[in-house]
C-alpha cells in the first residue's frame, strides 16, 4: 500500500505541475495579447493622426490653390470690364457729340427756313396793307 500512496501522490504531483505550467502558460499568452492590442490600437492612431495630417496638407494647398485661380480670373475679368466700359463710353461720347452737331445743324437750318419764310410772309402782309398786287 505504500507504494500505493507514492503513486498517489506523484501522480498528484505531476497533475499539479501540469496544470500550473498551463495556467501560467495562459497567463502569459494572455498578458502578451493584451500588450499587442495596446501596441496595434497605438500603431492605428499613429497612422490615423498621420493621415488625417496628410489629408489636411493636401485640402489646404488645394484650397490655396483654387483661391489663387479664383483671384487670377477675377482680376482678369476686371480688368477686360474695365476696358470694354472705357470703350463703349468712349463709343457713347463720340455718338453723343455726332448727334448734338447733327442736331445743331438741323435746328439751325430749320430756323434759317423758319426765318426765310417769316420774312416773305411778313413781305406779302406788308405788300397787301401797302395795296401791291401778290405775285404768281
Amino acid at each position: 500500500m505504500h507504494i500505493r500512496k507514492i503513486g498517489s501522490i506523484v501522480l498528484a504531483s505531476a497533475f499539479t505541475v501540469f496544470l500550473s505550467t498551463g495556467f501560467a502558460v495562459a497567463q502569459d499568452s494572455a498578458k502578451q495579447d493584451m500588450k499587442t492590442a495596446g501596441t496595434d490600437t497605438k500603431n492605428a492612431a499613429k497612422d490615423t493622426g498621420h493621415a488625417v495630417s496628410t489629408g489636411t496638407k493636401k485640402a489646404y494647398d488645394k484650397t490655396a490653390s483654387g483661391t489663387k485661380t479664383a483671384a487670377d480670373k477675377t482680376a482678369t475679368g476686371t480688368e477686360t470690364a474695365y476696358h470694354k466700359t472705357a470703350n463703349r463710353t468712349k463709343t457713347a461720347t463720340d455718338k453723343t457729340v455726332n448727334g448734338t452737331k447733327t442736331v445743331g445743324k438741323d435746328v439751325g437750318h430749320g430756323t434759317k427756313v423758319a426765318a426765310k419764310d417769316t420774312a416773305n410772309e411778313t413781305k406779302k402782309v406788308g405788300d397787301k396793307i401797302a395795296g401791291k398786287p401778290n405775285p404768281q
